[in-house]
């Protein structure tokens, strides 16, 4: 097979593609290596720092963040080295200090033996470890309605000047891929509430079920281009699923579903 690349992942022969980031190849191996920025959606940020490891090649040695490092030739790989367990544990206090109140950062540091300091001020709501999951997430969906704004220890994940944005439709996309549930938002019956702005909510035309605020189905009606009928997941799926059936038969295609 042309472009595969034998490497040694702590002493396992692993094969991988050129150019195939080392995070994917040791996850595909079976190689446990801690991530809180990494989500299989959205591809490797290098924000946190965590999936580090060591890598040797041609008798060098050095640290690489694994999520944004491509293989390119053949190399060694060592994910637990006492280097490694050292930096991670240093960079998982650092992430302690600048979220406190990050349940996951607490039970991350406590599965690898990493003693956390006590700090004595821990503002409430202080979660946010700036991965940048919630705003690529913004961004692929292609709104673009938060950021990260500031500079030094003010920066923050924010909607401009911290007001309503019309570019913000509900899709509440940005905390479902938060990895430390740093984005607050509230749901009832009737509407959806995120970054101080409350959404209606629309029912499955089908089921009933209230799924999707107007505003996203709007703006996914408008971004395909075509009209569509408020379907939930379960209902789509089965909708899509009378499609194939017909389409064997003659009757028309399957509509494409924009997913992140």
């Amino acid at each position: 097979m042309s472009g595969v690349i034998q490497i040694t992942i702590d002493g396992k022969v692993c094969e991988c593609e050129k150019g195939e980031f080392l995070l994917e190849v040791c996850k595909r191996n079976g190689i446990f290596i801690p991530t809180l920025c990494f989500h299989q959606g959205l591809g490797g940020l290098g924000a946190c720092r965590l999936c580090i490891v060591e890598v040797v090649q041609r008798g060098r040695s050095k640290v690489v963040v694994s999520c944004i490092y491509p293989v390119e030739g053949e190399i060694e790989v060592h994910t637990q080295s006492d280097t490694i367990k050292e930096q991670r544990g240093v960079i998982l206090t650092l992430l302690h200090h600048l979220a406190p109140n990050a349940e996951v950062i607490t039970q991350m540091a406590k599965f690898m033996g990493v003693a956390l300091p006590r700090l004595a001020d821990k503002p409430d709501g202080d979660k946010c470890v700036l991965c940048g999951r919630c705003t690529t997430a913004c961004e692929l969906l292609g709104t673009g309605a938060i950021a990260k704004v500031n500079r030094g220890t003010t920066k923050e994940i924010a909607t401009p000047y911290h007001e309503q944005t019309p570019e913000c439709v509900g899709c509440g996309s940005c905390a479902h891929v938060c990895p430390t549930g740093a984005i607050a938002f509230s749901a009832t019956e009737e509407d959806f509430t995120i970054w101080n702005k409350t959404f209606e909510l629309l029912r499955c035309g089908q089921c009933g079920k209230p799924y999707i605020t107007r505003a996203q189905f709007e703006f996914l009606r408008d971004k395909r281009g075509e009209p569509a009928e408020p379907l939930c997941d379960e209902c789509e799926k089965k909708a899509t699923a009378r499609l194939m059936k017909d389409s064997e038969h003659g009757f028309g295609g399957v509509r494409e579903l924009l997913r992140l």
